[in-house]
């Protein structure tokens, strides 16, 4: 009579951060565990949302900065396409703002990279097991914010996705007429969205945003 043990199901990573040395730290922290192994990695996030498409990736790590696409613009638009692919979100970034945009998003947890090291493993396992991750010390920005929230409306002063999408490129140097070419909208919804960019962040010029989107995060210095 045979016995049949039962096997442990291998998950499919994904692996998308533009620094190759954290992602080969990754690989060798994810390879040698018995349920997981890295098939695919990106340098920026079109490339990590055009893998993801595929179809065949059972987790997708994000980093939450990164070139053309940032981490949390990834989670965006895969929960927009209903793709089934579990994310999670790595930053360097202990900033509340990103903790809840990245839960907005649909991002199943946000790992800080400087816990990384003691943290990745048990979020991937929460993750595929469709069981949300959050870093030690989360649950308490949750409260704090919850509290905070019936005393001031931040919200209404925090960029839309799509402002986002558009100070990031602006950030990055790029012009109104590429910035038009590049997301398929006239160079007029451009500027309003620039206009109304500079209104909402109480700023006057494309340096000052320039320095805001770097503090958040979506660029690097």
């Amino acid at each position: 009579m045979t016995m049949h043990t039962p096997t442990t199901r291998i998950s499919r990573v994904l692996l998308a951060d533009d620094h190759t040395l954290l992602r080969q730290g990754m690989k060798m922290m994810l390879d040698p565990q018995p349920d997981f192994t890295v098939v695919a990695e990106a340098a920026d996030g079109a490339q990590a949302l055009d893998r993801i498409n595929h179809g065949d990736i059972d987790l997708a790590i994000l980093d939450i900065t990164m070139p053309r696409m940032t981490g949390l613009q990834v989670a965006r638009e895969v929960s927009q396409r209903k793709l089934p692919t579990p994310m999670l979100i790595l930053s360097m970034h202990d900033n509340e703002q990103y903790l809840f945009e990245a839960l907005k998003a649909g991002a199943a947890g946000y790992v800080h990279k400087s816990m990384a090291d003691r943290d990745l493993l048990n979020a991937c396992r929460a993750a595929v097991r469709g069981e949300p991750f959050l870093y030690p010390g989360a649950m308490s920005t949750i409260i704090r914010e919850y509290v905070q929230r019936g005393q001031a409306n931040e919200g209404d002063r925090l960029p839309t996705p799509r402002e986002e999408e558009i100070l990031k490129l602006i950030a990055e140097g790029h012009s109104g007429k590429e910035i038009a070419e590049m997301l398929f909208i006239s160079p007029k919804t451009v500027e309003r969205h620039r206009a109304n960019l500079l209104e909402k962040l109480g700023m006057k010029d494309r340096l000052e945003l320039t320095r805001y989107a770097i503090r958040v995060g979506l660029i690097e210095p």
